[in-house]
């Protein structure tokens, strides 16, 4: 459990007049949410009107739009070895002020969190240090090299809640067959960076005109497609559980339909800046756009966007990549790639619901229910008897993001200046505020 602050734990607590939505019961309504003890007694139009009990607090929501905190299945943290990027702590409180109550942490620390007592490290520095939720994936090969595979039982028993190549992907395809089928006696997820190394080349954008005319090498669709299929190829072949880190490329959503479409067990995520930015916004070598897979064509986002709206791309994640300012104030070629997301995940996905392309019901899913269901989580639902972990938020605040707003350690945001409309106003952990701080 981590350590959260706020309002009391052992005090009840009544939210009224708020739009709660739980795609886990398919709700979206007008009601209250009523908590004790950290868990949901009854949430919805049927918590109205049941009373309070004694010395509760009683928050009004105003119309408010009361949902499930999010689970952000894709997030780097420096700690261990790289704590002047990122820590547990100060991860932790960007995420409270997005709404994400659950964070998924990557392996790609110093050391690589490869080993058991790795693991609980993490697990007990999240605990110590963080106001929200923390569960680590373990990583899928030792060191990160694609070579020979870690102990999957032993890191799943010190609390790995699934095997991830992090930034790297795994070339070795009898590696990767193995990792399935290995994975599949377990009954974990192996969660891949489907990105070709060789074809990615030299690359650091995507390939095509606007490559060419900044004069920077490109990486074609590709790296990706070719892995992608690849890994898909062989999760059937393994019968084990895959699942595609992020995708950026049209051509890798017409892979996945085709791959549901044939029953393999395979998902998908894809972070907020692919389904909001394009190659286009890379301008004037602007590095906080530098990302990996790179942001790609106009035409692969709304392929992006239409995949995560009819459920063939499952998850939508921050794909938070905490990098300094050493790391960023470089050539356009030399810059790490990577950005913050923690704190733009909500504001940033709310433009799809704004602009009609999807329900916010089916955004709620994509970015909490779907990925606690997927790790098998007690998260991403108001069911009465879950944790109350909540977010709350203003679906027509409008607000512009500055520097000043980011409580990231790091600053390397691709939504700087950005106009949003929707922003969070509360965000609890098992029944406690944790934001505002």
């Amino acid at each position: 459990m981590p350590l959260l602050t706020g309002t009391d734990h052992g005090r009840p607590l009544l939210i009224t007049n708020a739009r709660v939505v739980d795609p886990s019961r398919g709700l979206d309504e007008r009601g209250s949410v009523l908590i004790d003890g950290g868990r949901i007694l009854a949430a919805g139009a049927s918590a109205t009107g049941q009373g309070a009990p004694d010395g509760a607090e009683t928050i009004d929501a105003c119309g408010a739009v009361l949902a499930p905190g999010l689970v952000d299945m894709r997030v780097f943290v420096g700690e261990p070895g790289f704590d002047h990027r990122e820590t547990f702590a100060t991860a932790s409180r960007a995420a409270a002020a997005g709404g994400v109550t659950t964070i998924i942490t990557m392996p790609d620390t110093d050391p690589i969190i490869d080993d058991p007592a790795l693991v609980d490290f993490v697990l007990r520095r999240a605990r110590d240090t963080a106001v929200v939720r923390v569960h680590p994936m373990a990583a899928l090969t030792k060191g990160q090299k694609g070579q020979e595979m870690t102990e999957f039982g032993l890191l799943q028993e010190a609390g790995a809640v699934a095997f991830a190549s992090g930034r790297h992907a795994v070339t070795n395809a009898q590696v990767m067959r193995r990792a399935l089928t290995y994975a599949r006696d377990f009954g974990a997820m192996v969660v891949h960076h489907p990105e070709d190394p060789d074809l990615a080349g030299t690359g650091v954008m995507n390939a095509g005109s606007i490559a060419a005319l900044l004069g920077l090498s490109g990486i074609p669709a590709e790296a990706e497609t070719v892995m992608l299929a690849r890994d898909l190829r062989l999760a059937r072949l393994a019968k084990g559980t895959y699942h595609a880190a992020q995708l950026s490329t049209a051509e890798a959503v017409t892979l996945m339909r085709w791959a549901k479409s044939e029953g393999i067990d395979a998902t998908a995520a894809v972070s907020v800046a692919h389904v909001s930015l394009n190659e286009n916004d890379i301008g004037a070598y602007r590095t906080f756009f530098k990302m990996s897979p790179p942001l790609r064509a106009e035409s692969d986002r709304q392929a992006l966007v239409d995949g995560l709206a009819d459920g063939t791309i499952d998850v939508l994640v921050s794909g938070h990549d905490p990098q300094d300012v050493e790391m960023k104030r470089q050539p356009f070629a030399e810059a790490a790639d990577g950005c913050v997301g923690l704190e733009t995940l909500l504001a940033a996905s709310l433009r799809l619901v704004h602009d009609g392309r999807m329900s916010l019901s089916r955004l709620i899913e994509a970015a909490s229910t779907r990925p606690a269901r997927l790790l098998g989580l007690d998260a991403g639902t108001l069911a009465p008897g879950a944790p109350a972990d909540m977010v709350m938020f203003d679906l027509d605040m409008p607000w512009v993001l500055t520097e000043a707003d980011i409580v990231s350690r790091s600053k390397n945001t691709a939504f700087e200046g950005a106009r949003f409309s929707g922003r969070v106003t509360r965000t609890f952990v098992g029944g406690r505020q944790v934001f505002p701080f």
